[in-house]
């Protein structure tokens, strides 16, 4: 008789592949040799073959028709993981064995083109692999697809259950509305903060030794992570005892990488935090993007843009740099922090802005899998976008279309869950002010009454929950974006 051990013991196999697969991934994006790449490409393609046939193969299919036929074994876990192995089972499984092997290839010889394509600023290095890419996924989508209206909307799918172009269409309405017009009253307003002196020389060591003590007052836990450096910042989890960090540096831009760390911390502090309980099933229970996201950007944004946050952060950077900041006071800091302007680099741009960032990229999605625009001309196609979006001439391939590197990884659908994370977790955020103190729990330097409210509300159910639920039991109401315009408009209220 087939029971929910076998069931778990199946998933943790899986689970188990999962966690080697993205070890292999992390190190190929922080520590491989350059010339390693082909040898990597091969690993993968064994490593994804053996994740196939765990995750689709006939020990599988008895173990889901058997349990499906008969579930008196089954606790309420064991049908959450039934339900989450069998929507994985037909979706892997509808795809051609060698079909996908051969995408899983194609993908990490991907990830090395778009690196070598960076160092050639030339989007002609890693267009061949791109095609390859697209080529696939509209294979697949077909296989995929069930009552979807679009191709993208498979893909949409995949990260948010549920999300279409139809609602996201209505969503980045109304954000680009507000967005256009809190940046035009901006704009009326001739004082500009002095942002030169964030250009001052802050060192490696400096910027990371703040950094990572900040994100460990926010409860990053060190001992169950470490921070690398990379071309592309990430995190990657591969379980919740092991999620790593990687950041980039710019001594002349310590902004840059204080923000990211934060960022990539918040998805580490998501992935520390996910119950024990779902430790060998996380293979069937991927959290949701637009959650994952919420949670770096609450790191990032909701906290890392705030005047209560920095009011007593700043001093602390000025010790650790010092004597770098000792003539800029907290004010000239803060309003300098909060400076908006449009920049061609989405990791870089401010709150205000960066949401323009992702639609940008949402739209060319779309044009992609729904109009079958040419890849070729899909830097063109950026560059347009960025000119009418952002008012921005794109000088190259490196600033423009090669700065990410998503689609490398087949990680189309994805970009929108950037910017849903910022409407979450402006969402989160405004029900969490209704029970904190922000500034009195900043002043006191103990931060762990915010840790706590997002570990019950959010981290603990990992992927077990779908993000719309996990966002109505918080606070109590769909999604509404009008949360976070009113956060941005506050923002820069007495700024800019």
């Amino acid at each position: 008789m087939t029971t929910q051990h076998d069931l778990f013991d199946s998933v943790k196999e899986q689970t188990i592949l999962t966690q080697i697969a993205a070890l292999s991934g992390w190190d190929a994006l922080t520590g491989m040799p350059k010339d390693a790449g082909h040898f990597r490409a091969e690993m993968d393609a064994y490593l994804a073959e053996k994740l196939f046939q765990v995750s689709t193969g006939s020990a599988r299919k008895k173990i889901l028709e058997d349990l499906e036929a008969d579930d008196s074994s089954l606790d309420n876990l064991g049908h959450l993981v039934l339900q989450k192995a069998r929507k994985d089972f037909d979706m892997t499984g509808n795809i051609p064995e060698q079909d996908f092997i051969a995408f899983q290839k194609t993908l990490s010889e991907a990830q090395d083109f778009w690196a070598r394509a960076r160092e050639a600023n030339d989007y002609k290095v890693y267009q061949p692999y791109l095609e390859r890419i697209i080529s696939y996924l509209k294979q697949f989508i077909p296989l995929w697809q069930k009552n979807e209206k679009t191709p993208y909307d498979v893909l949409l799918n995949q990260y948010e259950p549920g999300l279409t172009v139809e609602k996201l269409d209505a969503v980045f309405d109304q954000v680009k509305n507000g967005i256009t017009t809190l940046r035009h009253k901006l704009s009326a307003n001739d004082s500009i903060p002095n942002d030169e002196f964030l250009s001052r020389k802050v060192t490696k060591a400096q910027q990371s030794k703040y950094a990572m003590a900040a994100a460990q007052r926010l409860g990053y836990n060190l001992n169950k992570g470490r921070l690398d450096d990379t071309i592309h910042p990430f995190m990657e989890a591969l379980n919740r005892d092991d999620a790593r960090i990687t950041t980039r540096w710019d001594e002349n831009n310590f902004q840059m990488a204080v923000l990211g760390i934060l960022h990539e911390a918040g998805h580490g502090l998501f992935e520390q935090n996910v119950d024990s309980k779902y430790d060998d099933v996380r293979s069937v229970l991927p959290i949701s993007m637009s959650i994952h996201e919420s949670q770096s950007l609450f790191n990032e944004v909701m906290v890392g843009r705030s005047k209560e946050f920095w009011a007593v952060e700043y001093p602390k950077l000025q010790a650790i740099v010092a004597p770098t900041f000792d003539d800029i006071n907290f004010d000239q800091f803060y309003q300098a922090w909060l400076k908006t302007e449009a920049t061609l680099i989405r990791t870089e741009a401010d709150p205000l802005t960066y949401p323009l960032h992702i639609i940008i990229r949402y739209e060319i999605e779309k044009a992609i899998f729904n109009d079958n625009v040419d890849i070729s001309d899909l830097p063109a196609l950026w560059n347009k976008k960025y000119k009418e979006y952002l008012g921005l001439e794109v000088p190259d391939d490196l600033t423009g279309i090669l700065q990410d590197i998503h689609w490398a990884g087949g990680s189309f659908g994805y970009f929108p869950s950037y910017a849903l994370g910022h409407l979450y977790a402006a969402q989160f955020r405004a029900t969490m002010t209704k029970t904190l103190d922000f500034k009195a729990i900043f002043e006191s330097g103990d931060y762990s009454p915010i840790f706590e409210w997002r570990k019950e509300h959010i981290w603990q159910y990992g992927g077990a929950v779908d993000p719309n639920k996990v966002l109505e039991d918080a606070t109590g109401e769909p999604l509404n974006p009008q949360y976070w315009l009113d956060f941005v408009n506050g923002l820069y209220e007495n700024v800019n």
